[in-house]
């Protein structure tokens, strides 16, 4: 009775949501394609605010190694509508997988942005990312003290060997000071949930502050089919329990 209750809660919220999407769609706050400037390059990023209020916390988002699919559209435009500023990257705009110094300048330039946004207070920006954007999360949040919390959705902490790629994220668990959720399902094959589990271990055996969300039976990207963000009761669930940290760490 109390698990069907909550999926009917959870329902009627994204329902609200999407109501309010509608209204923001009739004229209210309008998302737009922006330019961030890195290392010499143009990279193109959708930003979305809220209208009026005031500076609000901010997101920045790392879409998945598939790119900026239209679930990460609607994932921003949902952030959006909780009262979060968010900028998801165009990331892939010169390479499919450019070398982390070029994602770290990237984040950087994209903080330096944010400042800039008379909508975003500077002191409360996120960061989140999915897939190679989870690896990039755990991976940056240790390094880029700027960020004040992270999001991690099926990310690969132990992911490096390459010129590119020549750090894992758990080698910085130490520098880690920023909290981070982590959210991966026990079916992902691409990044193992033993993976994880040990990463959530050294995390804690560190004193570092984390919070696990495990979704039995999920696949890699279990967020998104097709390309777009699927709207069932445990996706609903992942993304207010992203929300529900943010709003405790930004604000």
């Amino acid at each position: 009775m109390m698990r069907w209750l909550r999926m009917s809660l959870l329902a009627m919220c994204w329902v609200g949501v999407l109501v309010g999407l509608a209204e923001r769609e009739q004229g209210q706050a309008q998302g737009s394609t922006v330019e961030i400037t890195s290392g010499g390059k143009t990279y193109p990023a959708y930003f979305v605010a809220p209208a009026g209020g005031g500076r609000r916390p901010a997101v920045i988002l790392i879409h998945s190694i598939n790119g900026f699919e239209p679930g990460y559209r609607t994932i921003s435009d949902l952030l959006m509508a909780e009262g979060f500023a968010v900028l998801a990257l165009q990331w892939q705009a010169y390479e499919r997988t450019p070398p982390d110094a070029v994602m770290e300048q990237l984040l950087r330039d994209s903080i330096a942005y944010l400042r800039g946004r008379a909508e975003v207070d500077p002191e409360k920006i996120g960061l989140t990312g999915f897939c190679i954007g989870g690896r990039y999360t755990m991976l940056f949040l240790p390094l880029i003290e700027d960020f004040k919390a992270g999001v991690a959705w099926y990310g690969f902490p132990y992911s490096e060997g390459s010129p590119t790629q020549p750090r894992k994220p758990a080698d910085l668990i130490a520098q880690l000071r920023a909290p981070m959720l982590i959210i991966h399902g026990t079916a992902d094959r691409p990044s193992p949930i033993a993976e994880i589990y040990r990463y959530a271990t050294e995390l804690d055996a560190a004193g570092k502050y984390f919070e696990l969300k495990v979704y039995q039976g999920q696949p890699h990207g279990f967020m998104l089919r097709g390309g777009q963000l699927l709207q069932t009761p445990l996706t609903q669930d992942a993304f207010q329990e992203m929300v529900s940290f943010f709003k405790r760490m930004l604000r």
